[in-house]
């Protein structure tokens, strides 16, 4: 029997990607392993791999087509034995057992079930992590929508008919129970609405997850319905602009962050830091760094090494702070893993700094470089930008002063760093000139109230104020 390709979930937060090439032609021999597809994701450009062996019978989507929604069928395989022109007549009949493949790295994927079979294998193009996948058939009865604070209801009152059973399968349940998630609350994507591993899995960073009274009643509060294109158009002289339209990134910041300010609720906290010392140290570190035969150093560490390696440090110190909030429990990290904020076009990525407690500074700069290269040249890979336990956002190179960030799900905490200037300070009664920097503390309220949070921050400030202390 022929197999559906489905375009894939190559991350958690994926609902459309590009098809931005195909790497092989209708009449094409396909064995496992072979990349077959590039496609474009909100964050990088990953290959596609086949995983059944058998000839390319008929491309359904074009190259070069964006907004390809997830589970759309985009080829059509036909297997080994089989008749290739038929295969192809009865592309997108239903026919053939199709199966929706959703990429996450291999580190943490569940294994498989019998109700959760593999078809395809996406990885990214560094090939450097193979993905599993989860199968839904392609003929899936419609789902109702889930809702979720960010799906303003149509009418004021608006109730959702919800049953007491969950329809899941037996792998998601004993995630599920493992990390403390009501099932209610997830978001099937599964045949009818069925709730599987994958769901369970993006669940626990919080999506695909309604807030407990929506779970729980089935309602949802009222809500005021933004204008509408037309209405806002219609503000403006016609010709008078030009409407650019949106990338997958730009579609999934913004939704990401009407999710993040609508259920997480922030609080924040400023401190100014004397990085006198910090100063005065990078330019001993630096003028010793080695050389190699061009000139050129091995290192060259910057103030937002110094603070990623302070914040790291600082969770360490205050573990209570180091968590992420789940409605079954309170995630205590034991490893300090840092995201940091990196501008590309059209948008931002937070690669993540692993264990960065234990690293050190030249350690650190040395992977953010790499790490600022490859977001900008759209190759991270999933689990280079994905969990983490807190986050680092800095402006200071801009000039900016003092700003607070949105805390990045799953995180409960997120660090804005301003720029480092020459002040006046009062030192025993004395005016005089100090190099200062303002940060900023915003946090998940519900994990790290005002009180742990001047801890944090304050544990912060002493190692970044004394930066011998971050070697010892």
């Amino acid at each position: 029997m022929p197999v559906n390709i489905l375009m894939p979930a190559l991350s958690p937060t994926m609902e459309k990607g590009n098809l931005t090439k195909w790497l092989k032609k209708e009449g094409d021999k396909v064995k496992p392993g072979d990349v077959i597809a590039e496609i474009e994701t909100d964050k990088a450009t990953m290959e596609y791999e086949a995983i059944d062996e058998g000839t390319l019978a008929k491309i359904v989507v074009p190259e070069g087509t964006q907004d390809v929604p997830v589970k759309a069928l985009i080829a059509v395989l036909a297997e080994e034995g089989e008749d290739v022109k038929a295969a192809a007549a009865g592309a997108g009949t239903g026919a053939p057992a199709a199966k929706a493949p959703a990429a996450k790295p291999a580190s943490a994927a569940p294994s498989a079930r019998a109700d959760e079979g593999v078809s395809a294998q996406p990885s990214p193009s560094t090939r450097s992590a193979p993905a599993v996948s989860e199968a839904a058939p392609a003929r899936a009865a419609p789902q109702a929508p889930a809702v979720s604070v960010s799906q303003p209801a149509e009418a004021e009152g608006m109730r959702v008919a919800r049953t007491n059973r969950v329809f899941s399968s037996p792998l998601a349940r004993r995630l599920a129970k493992e990390a403390g998630i009501d099932l209610a609350r997830v978001q099937g994507s599964g045949p009818h609405g069925r709730v599987i591993a994958r769901d369970v899995e993006a669940a626990k960073s919080g999506r695909g997850l309604a807030p407990p009274a929506i779970a729980a009643t089935g309602t949802v509060a009222p809500t005021v319905q933004p204008p509408t294109d037309e209405k806002i158009r219609a503000l403006f002289e016609p010709g008078s602009y030009e409407a650019v339209p949106h990338d997958n990134i730009r579609k999934v910041i913004a939704r990401r962050l009407i999710e993040a300010k609508l259920t997480i609720p922030h609080f924040y906290l400023t401190l100014e830091c004397n990085i006198g010392k910090l100063v005065a140290a990078r330019e001993e570190i630096n003028a010793a760094a080695p050389k190699d035969k061009d000139g050129k150093p091995a290192y060259k560490i910057s103030v937002n090494d110094f603070v990623i390696k302070a914040l790291a440090l600082a969770l360490q110190r205050v573990p209570d702070a180091n968590v992420t909030w789940t409605e079954g429990a309170m995630l205590r990290h034991k490893h300090s893993d840092i995201g940091v904020a990196v501008s590309i076009p059209g948008g931002l990525i937070t690669p993540v700094v692993r264990q960065a407690e234990q690293k050190s500074l030249s350690a650190i700069s040395s992977e953010m470089k790499d790490f600022a290269a490859r977001a900008r040249a759209r190759k991270l890979t999933p689990h280079e930008y994905q969990g983490g336990t807190s986050a680092v956002s800095n402006l200071g190179m801009y000039g900016i002063k003092e700003f607070y960030a949105i805390i990045n799900p799953p995180h409960a905490t997120i660090l804005s760093v301003g720029a480092g200037e020459e002040r006046a300070i009062v030192r025993n009664g004395k005016i005089e000139a100090a190099h200062m920097m303002t940060v900023g503390l915003a946090t998940d309220h519900r994990a790290v109230d005002g009180a742990l949070g001047a801890v944090l921050l304050g544990a912060f400030k002493t190692l970044i104020e004394n930066p011998v202390m971050m070697v010892v």
